[in-house]
């Protein structure tokens, strides 16, 4: 069955970098788009990234020039490496399936929509 479990959450200081990383199992893995959101406490699940299985990206404004996700097909392994974080980078991150190996199916928003299968998620908190 499909398993995505999210790994290298902590603390860091503002300023600071992290790399948080998804192990997917269960199915073809270079065959799918993968993705991650964040959330925060009393708010919405959010867009972070996306990576189609060719390597095309795509990210949310927010984190644009200070993110970056990759894909390791021979390990099935997603990760996002976060650089310059800030406070309101703070929040639970979680790995997402594509149900194709594109992302492009939030019409305006890419990547935003088409999500069949997610992770329980892993917490990075940036302190001031």
């Amino acid at each position: 069955q499909v398993q995505l479990v999210e790994s290298g959450g902590g603390l860091v200081q503002a300023g600071g970098s992290l790399r948080v990383s998804c192990a997917a199992s269960g199915f073809t893995f270079v065959s799918y788009a993968m993705g991650w959101f964040r959330q925060a406490p009393g708010k919405e699940r959010e867009f972070v990234a996306a990576i189609s299985w060719g390597g095309y990206t795509h990210y949310a404004d927010s984190v644009k020039g200070r993110f970056t996700i990759s894909r390791d097909n021979a390990k099935n392994t997603v990760h996002l490496q976060m650089n310059s974080l800030k406070p309101e980078d703070t929040a639970v991150y979680y790995c997402a399936r594509y149900y194709s190996g594109t992302y492009n199916a939030g019409g305006d928003s890419p990547g935003t929509s088409g999500m069949d299968y997610w992770g329980k998620g892993t917490l990075v908190t940036v302190s001031s």
